[in-house]
Formats: C-alpha cells, sequence, structure tokens
C-alpha cells in the first residue's frame, strides 16, 4: 500500500467551551497492529503535550488543539500536533510536536532512524542551519552551536524540516524556527530503508 492513508478527525470534549483539541486518528490499514500503533502513539504525545500545556490546572483559561499533515505518502506518514494554552499573564504558550511513521509497520522515525549509523548527522544538520541562522539574520537568545540529536522535525515533500520550540533558540516574537533541509543535500548519510531515501527516489 502506497496510497495514502485515511485520516480522520477526531477532538476531545470538554465541560469548558473554551477547550477545544483536535486531534487525527488513522483508519482503514491494512494491518491493524500498525494502525493501533501509530494512533496510540498520536494519542501518547498528544496526553504528554496537553499536561505540559496545563490541561488539569485550574487557571486554565483557554486551549486550543491542531494538528497538520505534512506527507501522507508511500507510506510514510508525518504530521504535527499543536496545543495553544492561556493561563494568564501576557500571552499563552504554543507547543509543537511531530511524528513520523512507516505505516505499514507503525514504526515510528526518531531523527537518529533517518541516517546512517555513525554519519555525524547532527554536526552536518547543524552547520546547515548555521548558514541558513546567519543568511536569514535570525534572531538569537544565545549563539547556536547544534541541535538536539532527537530535535523536533517533520517531513514534507522533499525536505525534511528541522524546527525549534518557542524560546529555545529565539524570543517569543520570533515564533517557531523552521529550517527545511533538501533531502538531495544530506543524501550521502540518510539511511537507505529509511523514509528520506524513499521520499528521495520519486
Amino acid at each position: 500500500m502506497d496510497f495514502p492513508v485515511c485520516v480522520t478527525n477526531k477532538y476531545i470534549s470538554h465541560s469548558k467551551p473554551n477547550i477545544s483539541v483536535n486531534y487525527p486518528h488513522i483508519t482503514n490499514l491494512p494491518h491493524s497492529s500498525a494502525e493501533k500503533k501509530i494512533n496510540g502513539d498520536i494519542v501518547s504525545l498528544l496526553n504528554n503535550i496537553l499536561i505540559e500545556q496545563g490541561f488539569y490546572n485550574e487557571y486554565l483559561v483557554e486551549m486550543v488543539g491542531t494538528y497538520e499533515i505534512k506527507t501522507n505518502e508511500r507510506n510514510i506518514l508525518s504530521l504535527s500536533l499543536t496545543v495553544y494554552s492561556f493561563t494568564g499573564g501576557a500571552h499563552g504558550l504554543t507547543i509543537t510536536k511531530s511524528l513520523t511513521f512507516d505505516t505499514t509497520t507503525g514504526k515510528q522515525y526518531a531523527l537518529k532512524d533517518l541516517f546512517k549509523p555513525n554519519s555525524n548527522y547532527v554536526e552536518r544538520l547543524s552547520q546547515i542551519i548555521s548558514k541558513k541562522i546567519e543568511a536569514w539574520d535570525v534572531p538569537l537568545l544565545e549563539d547556536f552551536t547544534a541541535i538536539r540529536p532527537d530535535q523536533d522535525y517533520y517531513l514534507a515533500d522533499h525536505t525534511i524540516v528541522i524546527y525549534f520550540q518557542l524560546y529555545e533558540i529565539t524570543p517569543y516574537v520570533y515564533g517557531f524556527p523552521y529550517f527545511p533541509i533538501a533531502i538531495k543535500s544530506i543524501e550521502d548519510i540518510i539511511r537507505s530503508e529509511g523514509p528520506l531515501n524513499t521520499l528521495l527516489t520519486f
């Protein structure tokens, strides 16, 4: 199966009208175990974000949860979950996290899983991002040195998009810093049996 998987919308109902959380639910996969694994991972990540964002906080004023499907083709599903919450103060806070799966097995790919062993992907990606930071004149809270080995990312078209949370490297007003990197430009370090190679050979 290399066609897009079926994604339906689910939501968390709550007695408070100012809480609206939507999230994706995968259906009709040929292998029920893969479907169960993917949906379980989505809900697990969402729950972690909701807790971090104060879902159970008595002072919670507003919460909005949304999602975006970034890639849904050739047995690859890459998506992002975003939750905004406001508990008072000058402004609310938004968290965005992403997941990338093999829809035939349910396997979830961490960033390190995309690259060859000992490829030093952290240094390679960090060098590319450093150049983009300089070229785009991105305002930093402190000097950028390197990404985390488990840095947030998603896949879209022929790119891998590395991104950072609010306040992680830039001031709040800058928003989320996103750095798209063409897969072709890092072809030599990608894992041959991984999703980057699948998206590259199209």
